[in-house]
């Protein structure tokens, strides 16, 4: 078979051009060695690339919800280059080695954080056919890759020769650690449901979006993933007004970068994960199957726009959450994981095993799509969200009594059934009549 630019040009529009290529160039082993070297160009660079665009955006709309401006001045009046000119800085700016580092782990953890960032959209489902690898223990594979990211925290710590950095290289791992529970318990929730780790599998599986069979599993999820990526509330990585900056404190220029593009890396991909295993994916009433009469595979396109959707609609949320909410203590953060969200999640996670294998074998003519099979899901979901909730409440309740024993002034003003903030509210009202009291004509 002869080359064709046009044929090729359509082969890229609708994601086929590997499969072209294969025809053309036959079945030596070569060609399967140079296709696998694309691809994985291909996977690793986009979501580089990407980092530019969703830096600018970030910054972009949380100005817009602090009621700032944001950038405007490189690239005209949205400042459209502004990221360009961050990473031009960070390549002009001075490389500073501290006296003392461990040159290796200290140059080591930057590349560690990238290349793990990068290698977890091996197995992200893009659109039909469209995936790095599909691996049959796809989000196995996910697991094992996002815990040697904690690995480059502590070695960006430790080779630092700073015990800021070092500290808050503890807290970090500490943290990633503790949230990793909950993850890989709530990613249980899909594999049980789809029957398969395989990323494609959970994809194809999702008729019903596995969000309305588990829908506070996947909130658990979501969570996680924040803390995971450490944003907001969960940005305890990198407090800087507690530990300098974390453990990145004696990083500068273009070794920062690297950090940054890796954690920029790691959101996009917690994005699509959730898309993957919550949304359904590239998946959106059959789109994805459109196939025109000339063969051109109308469907796989739309799956990429459907995918991306779906993973910045999932952003947008994280971008949300950054501009709205203050950050947890550390006690707070890891006390909700392990008294709360760890508990939480086994109950969901035995409930819906349990569940799953009753209405599959005890009740007739269910299938995997089937609406009875997610409504049951979806109410023992909302029963045992439900018992959450009141659970934290009964927490809540009495933590503040024990506040107020502890506080004999709180203690006397709800006893007399005041509000505890009465004292300090009338103190306000008082000095806001004295500053507007008339002036005295001279």
């Amino acid at each position: 078979m002869s080359f064709n630019i046009l044929e090729f040009i359509s082969s890229i529009f609708d994601l086929t051009a590997g499969d072209y290529l294969a025809s053309v160039w036959g079945t030596d082993p070569w060609v399967s060695i140079v296709l696998d070297i694309i691809g994985i160009l291909i996977v690793a660079t986009i979501p580089l690339v990407s980092v530019f665009f969703v830096g600018l955006a970030e910054r972009k709309v949380l100005a817009r919800m602090q009621d700032r401006i944001g950038p405007n001045r490189v690239g005209g009046k949205y400042g459209l280059l502004q990221m360009f000119a961050d990473v031009v800085k960070m390549l002009t700016k001075e490389l500073l080695v501290p006296a003392g580092a461990d040159k290796l782990a200290y140059f080591l953890a930057p590349i560690l954080g990238l290349a793990t960032s990068a290698l977890l959209f091996a197995v992200v489902p893009f659109a039909p056919g469209v995936i790095g690898t599909d691996l049959g223990v796809g989000l196995f594979y996910v697991l094992s890759i996002s815990s040697i990211s904690v690995v480059g925290l502590l070695l960006a710590g430790w080779g630092s020769n700073n015990k800021y950095a070092l500290l808050g290289a503890f807290r970090a791992v500490a943290q990633l650690v503790s949230y990793e529970v909950p993850m890989i318990l709530s990613l249980l929730v899909p594999i049980i449901l789809a029957r398969s780790m395989s990323t494609m599998q959970i994809v194809e599986a999702q008729a019903i979006p596995f969000i309305i069979f588990a829908p506070i599993s996947a909130l658990i999820f979501f969570v996680s993933s924040l803390a995971e990526t450490g944003r907001s509330p969960f940005d305890l990585l990198e407090a800087e007004s507690e530990i300098v900056a974390g453990f990145h404190t004696e990083y500068s220029g273009m070794v920062f970068g690297l950090f940054m593009a890796a954690e920029y890396m790691g959101i996009m991909f917690m994005c699509f994960l959730f898309s993957t295993a919550y949304l359904g994916g590239y998946r959106f009433f059959g789109l994805e199957e459109i196939v025109l009469a000339n063969g051109f595979q109308l469907g796989r396109l739309l799956g990429l726009f459907i995918s991306i959707f779906k993973g910045a609609l999932i952003f947008f949320v994280f971008m949300w959450l950054r501009a709205t909410l203050p950050r947890l203590r550390i006690d707070q953060l890891l006390n909700f994981n392990w008294k709360f969200m760890v508990p939480l999640t086994i109950i969901i996670l035995l409930t819906v095993a349990l569940l799953d294998r009753l209405v599959m074998d005890y009740v007739p003519g269910i299938t995997m799509d089937s609406w009875v099979r997610a409504v049951v899901h979806l109410v023992s979901n909302l029963v045992i969200g439900f018992a959450g909730l009141e659970v934290l409440r009964r927490s809540a309740q009495r933590q503040r009594k024990m506040h107020n024993m502890t506080s004999p002034v709180l203690a006397v003003a709800e006893n007399e059934g005041h509000p505890v903030h009465v004292e300090f509210e009338e103190e306000m009202e008082s000095a806001h009549d004295h500053h507007h009291e008339p002036v005295p004509a001279h």
